[in-house]
């Protein structure tokens, strides 16, 4: 009998496909609420209009250029952060892609979110730490063209401590986001 190698791609093919059925249940239980998150994807109206702000669908051939995406706010980050939906429709079941913009010194306090997400930052330095208490010490330091993949429900932290960064987060929707003390959520205040 021929032995197959386990390599690093195989055991994270493995890893991979033991958590899709759980973010499949994640989104399930999460619909409720992903409309608490504020989240919108840009109209037709911007892509007729050719400002370039409709999401792209997930089930046919399409491009956006960075240049045409729509920034916005969202409610559950601290105000100056910006996100962008770039592909699909976050707030309901189904894979996702958005950018998060953060400015120099701002930071996310602990919180979870209920899908499996992988970030790829596009520019600065992603800075993440693990945890449910903010801890400086903790967080690592990603360039740009580094892929994070972050488990669902794992509690975390960032600080865009170096200056700017932008990350493009993937996943299967809805997207949550809950914090681990309520006071941190600027949805509170």
């Amino acid at each position: 009998m021929m032995k197959i190698p386990i390599t690093k791609g195989v055991l994270e093919m493995q890893f991979l496909k033991k958590l899709v059925p759980i973010a499949a249940a994640a989104a399930i239980a999460g619909a409720a609420g992903a409309q608490e998150l504020g989240i919108a994807a840009p109209g037709a109206a911007d892509a007729a209009a050719g400002k370039g702000g409709q999401s792209l669908p997930v089930k046919q051939f399409g491009s956006v250029l960075s240049e045409n995406l729509k920034w916005q706010a969202f409610p559950a980050f601290p105000p100056e952060a910006r996100l962008s939906v770039v592909v699909g429709e976050p707030s309901k079941p189904g894979p996702y892609v958005v950018r998060v913009k953060l400015p120099a010194g701002v930071k996310l306090m602990p919180h979870t979110h209920p899908e499996d997400r992988i970030y790829t930052v596009v520019s600065g330095v992603f800075y993440i730490g693990l945890g449910t208490t903010f801890d400086p010490d903790k967080l690592q330091a990603y360039p740009p063209g580094a892929v994070v993949v972050l488990p669902a429900n794992t509690p975390h932290f960032h600080w865009a401590k170096s200056g700017d960064y932008t990350t493009q987060v993937a996943g299967f929707g809805p997207l949550g986001i809950k914090y681990v003390h309520d006071e941190d959520d600027p949805r509170h205040h």
